[in-house]
């Protein structure tokens, strides 16, 4: 039997006898307080038995039938602990509340006994909480972490019907129901913390806190790797990553294999137990091309703006075009002297083109802007301030709006970590600009200034 079951077999007696000890003395003494804890116990032998039964599937290997193994196991008897939570914590308060309103008159004998009871109850519940955190930490495991959460509000509970009992000794019998009804309210507020918390790792919630360092270990690798997406998931204390990477189209099959090794390496290295697939890609040779041309156009002074740049394969052939914009004002013949100076400086640049062709455009005319009211876009504001926040962890150090013919255009500067490459600075700003984009469309333009 593995360390993990002994374990969870050591609570499921313990609470077998907790049960048994806490409803016979609540009985004989006809406390509501501990015969709420004998029935919180109960579920307690319940949860230690889905927890006995799930550590024992969650550990089996990955088989044909469950490729990525049996780990929610865990969080389905931590789902079902939770459920069973909520049903008995509503009994507890309703016949709590009506023996503090006067529907049902308490009958307490706080006879000592009750007290050495309630006393040896303390003890245990203290010992398994400690027990079941030990193996929380030491297995990653989240039936053990429920399990210590449980048993945990199972001492706090514990300590109130003690007072709860002295209390009724020295003549105020509805403290005991006191004391079950807070007791109830325990119950309830742990099966909340364990329904959000599994229903996230069984809805596959990327983990924000691991994402951000799976993906801030890979972005960090030397030499760096063209990261093009991540994909993270959580199961019983382990992750799941998928990961796509861009190599050089002309590298070699060892270096592809060697760039997934190194983020394989960077992914574990954050996230311990983690089960990690990296997908190698071919980079964009057209891409390069297009970033060569682009930049030698541009390298000519009297170009202003370069668009649409294609590449096109034609019998054998690899051509391209693009479209070059000038202003207004220049006479075609010089226009027509810059875009053959354009072709020859692209031609010279990629030298594995055969042909390009250029289409020449003016310069758009000077627009006029005008600064809106500060109560006009208020709401605008509002908007973009929480969009940056979401993204970055704080407000924009520079917020501004312009109506220009097309509409409205923001202007905002982020504030960035200064040791974050130009890429990690790239996506953060499109990221900004999507999501204002797509929740404001009244603002036609979004122009994201990034700086340390």
């Amino acid at each position: 039997m593995s360390p993990q079951r002994r374990t969870a077999l050591v609570s499921v007696a313990a609470a077998v006898g907790l049960v048994v000890l806490k409803a016979v003395t609540g009985l004989l003494t006809g406390s509501l307080g501990l015969l709420s804890e004998a029935l919180h116990s109960a579920t307690d032998l319940v949860a230690a038995l889905l927890t006995f039964f799930a550590v024992g599937v969650s550990g089996r290997p990955a088989d044909p039938d469950h490729p990525y193994g049996h780990g929610k196991a865990e969080h389905l008897a931590a789902m079902t602990e939770a459920a069973i939570l909520v049903v008995a914590s509503l009994v507890i308060a309703g016949v709590a509340l009506a023996h503090l309103a006067g529907v049902l008159e308490p009958a307490v004998d706080s006879a000592p006994f009750a007290l050495v009871v309630i006393g040896i109850v303390i003890v245990i519940d203290a010992s398994r909480t400690v027990v079941s955190r030990r193996a929380a930490r030491r297995y990653s495991s989240a039936a053990f972490s429920s399990n210590a959460l449980h048993f945990g509000s199972d001492l706090v509970g514990s300590v109130a019907v003690l007072g709860g009992l002295l209390l009724a000794a020295a003549g105020y019998p509805r403290a005991d129901s006191a004391a079950a009804l807070f007791v109830a309210a325990l119950v309830l507020l742990a099966a909340g913390r364990l329904l959000r918390r599994n229903v996230d790792v069984l809805m596959d919630r990327a983990p924000a806190a691991a994402d951000e360092a799976a993906r801030r270990a890979i972005l960090d690798l030397r030499p760096p790797v063209d990261l093009r997406r991540l994909r993270l998931r959580q199961v019983a204390g382990g992750h799941f990553a998928d990961v796509v990477i861009r190599v050089p189209p002309d590298a070699a099959v060892g270096q592809g294999h060697a760039a997934a090794d190194a983020v394989e390496a960077a992914v574990q290295r954050v996230l311990p137990a983690s089960d990690i697939v990296v997908h190698v890609e071919p980079g964009d040779e057209d891409a390069a091309i297009r970033e060569r041309a682009h930049a030698s156009a541009l390298a000519v002074p009297q170009v202003r703006e370069v668009h649409n740049v294609k590449v096109i394969d034609l019998d054998g052939r690899t051509e391209l075009s693009l479209h070059l914009k000038l202003p207004g004002a220049v006479p075609l013949e010089e226009a027509h002297e810059v875009a053959n100076e354009v072709e020859r400086a692209i031609l010279a640049a990629v030298p594995e083109l055969d042909a390009v062709q250029t289409h020449l455009e003016p310069l758009g005319e000077t627009g006029l802007g005008t600064r809106p009211g500060d109560v006009e876009v208020e709401r605008d504001r509002v908007l973009v301030n929480e969009t940056v926040r979401e993204v970055t962890g704080h407000p924009p150090r520079a917020l501004r709006f312009v109506h220009t013919d097309e509409g409205l255009v923001a202007f905002l500067t982020l504030g960035l970590d200064g040791g974050a490459d130009l890429r990690e600075a790239h996506r953060r700003a499109s990221e900004v600009e999507a999501r204002i984009r797509m929740r404001r469309p009244g603002i036609v333009d979004v122009v994201v200034h990034t700086e340390p």
